[in-house]
């Protein structure tokens, strides 16, 4: 089973758009702060710094399901797993203000080094997200 994170924060004014709600664009900040998050609650950061790996997406895919307002509270549910040669992050935003999710995406990750050569996720990070 894979393991699961979750990250606790609040929309912010400066994050709306014309529409006086949050701008679809912010949506990808707000997942790629809770993958960040994601490496560091499990110590995946320091093993990919000293591995000298990084990771690159290479694709996103955002199912926007309901608006987020200003003030609303959020939580973002992260877990991923292995399908070679990428690490897919699957991710969902919960609006505790209205209790529904309100987008939930998929986003591949290659891992490149200091060269930029695709190299295997290393079996560290395998084995701490499968844990």
């Amino acid at each position: 089973m894979p393991k699961k994170t979750t990250i606790t924060f609040t929309a912010r004014g400066y994050e709306l758009d014309s529409y006086n709600h949050i701008n679809n664009a912010v949506y990808l900040n707000y997942f790629e702060h809770a993958r960040w998050e994601y490496f560091r609650e499990l110590g995946l950061y320091t093993l990919l710094t000293e591995h000298g790996n990084l990771p690159v997406v290479t694709d996103v895919h955002i199912r926007y399901q309901r608006e987020i307002k200003l003030f609303d509270e959020l939580v973002i549910e992260s877990f991923c797993f292995q399908e070679k040669p990428y690490l897919i992050f699957q991710q969902k935003i919960i609006n505790k203000t209205l209790q529904m999710t309100s987008a939930r995406a998929t986003t591949k990750l290659i891992f490149i080094d200091h060269d930029k050569i695709a190299r295997d996720i290393p079996a560290e990070i395998l084995e701490l997200i499968s844990q």
